[in-house]
């Protein structure tokens, strides 16, 4: 391992010291306002879940104006450039560079991107605006220097990492074939000291519970739909969760009813499960379906629920598998020794991004921020500063190239 490190060194070492990775590097100091045009472009078209393609169609063109080949919108609406390697062949390995377009914002919300000095404030300005923007920069500049790689050096701007998307382009993708990856760099969000290498596993449940009814009044004792639901919420809750491996649950979204003075039909609500530890999803998983069910047999005071027309689902809508990337990667090890030249202290880190789909594979991936800070991150008044993004750039671009040969 040892002996390996130094290699790794030596080699980001050779790599930082190359006229051209100089020249990718002095177009990324002076294009910054460029950068940040970029991305204020981008933020500023509509990309709710499952509603990505103006926002596909915009990137696919930057794509082509930057000269990758075979830039293109695949079934899932996910969209695709390649840098062909100098050294490949068909069927020859590839490295993917990728950065999610979607945001978690439903459509119609309100963007208007405001640019102060280096700010950009808007909803997605950073989560992914951050990331998209740098993966066009990282092109651009190589482009500019004339870098080759060995091997193929795809990137991919790809759909459903928020929400309900159940990362459903990155899913995509890997049906495709992941045989010949040989490693993967997401690019998610701001920051340049940290890396996402242990994928956090999640499941998301929608439970829905159905009756028959009523007026407030005259059906006083027909089950009431938000009432069993919310016993089965307070069950749920009550559930034990380990603080090792680390679990938690929410209850995200509630909702069901028509009128004050009415008994609802029906009530929903979304849960999000979360751990390190397959075993314990599928513990909480039992427990959901218990609690759920045990509220409605007590609303059914001992009669057949079905009797008194009474109903419910608990039904999966998301499922984020775990993984983690080996302690003796490759790519871990050339990220460290890029940390190491650029006097970065890596912290590595536990979360559920794009890389939850290669490392369930075993494909290495890292999760990588995209430099500059941030605030305000899932809300309407996101922002984000690009003051220091070159340093995050250089370090991902000498990681990407160290990979790729």
């Amino acid at each position: 391992m040892a002996s390996y490190a130094s290699e790794s060194s030596a080699m980001i070492a050779r790599l930082a010291a190359d006229r051209r990775v100089h020249q990718a590097f002095h177009w990324l100091h002076l294009q910054e306002q460029r950068i940040l045009q970029w991305q204020m472009e981008l933020v500023g078209i509509p990309a709710p879940p499952f509603g990505e393609s103006r926002r596909a169609e915009w990137l696919c063109d930057r794509m082509r104006e930057l000269e990758l080949e075979d830039a293109r919108i695949d079934e899932a609406g996910n969209v695709l450039g390649t840098r062909r390697g100098s050294g490949s062949q068909s069927g020859g390995r590839r490295v993917l560079l990728s950065a999610h377009i979607d945001t978690i914002f439903p459509s119609g919300t309100p963007i208007d991107p405001v640019l102060r000095g280096s700010r950009l404030v808007a909803p997605g300005a950073c989560d992914n605006g951050a990331g998209v923007a740098a993966m066009l920069a990282l092109a651009a500049a190589m482009r500019h220097a004339g870098v080759a790689t060995s091997r193929d050096l795809e990137f991919a701007g790809n759909v459903g990492e928020e929400g309900e998307g159940d990362l459903r382009g990155m899913r995509h993708m890997y049906r495709e074939g992941a045989e010949d990856v040989e490693a993967h760099v997401v690019l998610d969000g701001a920051g340049d000291t940290s890396a996402v290498t242990q994928a956090l596993g999640s499941q998301r449940w929608r439970v829905t519970v159905r009756g028959p009814g009523g007026h407030a009044w005259t059906d006083a004792g027909t089950p009431n739909p938000i009432a069993i639901l919310s016993r089965a919420i307070h069950r749920f809750s009550e559930a034990p969760v380990p603080d090792a491996p680390r679990t938690t649950t929410n209850v995200g979204m509630i909702a069901g009813g028509t009128a004050i003075n009415a008994i609802p039909e029906a009530a929903t609500a979304s849960f999000d499960l979360r751990s390190t530890n397959r075993e314990q999803l599928i513990r909480l998983e039992v427990e959901l379906h218990r609690a759920v069910e045990d509220a409605a047999l007590a609303a059914a005071k001992g009669q057949r629920p079905e009797s008194i027309g009474l109903r419910w689902s608990v039904d999966k809508i998301g499922d984020r598998p775990a993984g983690k990337l080996a302690a003796d990667a490759k790519l871990l090890e050339l990220l460290r020794a890029v940390d190491r030249h650029m006097g970065i202290r890596t912290e590595l880190r536990v979360a559920s991004t794009d890389a939850n789909i290669p490392l369930s594979m075993g494909v290495p991936a890292v999760s990588l921020g995209a430099g500059g800070t941030a605030g305000g991150i899932h809300t309407h008044a996101e922002w984000y500063d690009a003051s220091g993004r070159e340093s995050a750039l250089k370090r991902i671009l000498l990681l990407v190239l160290a990979a790729a040969g």
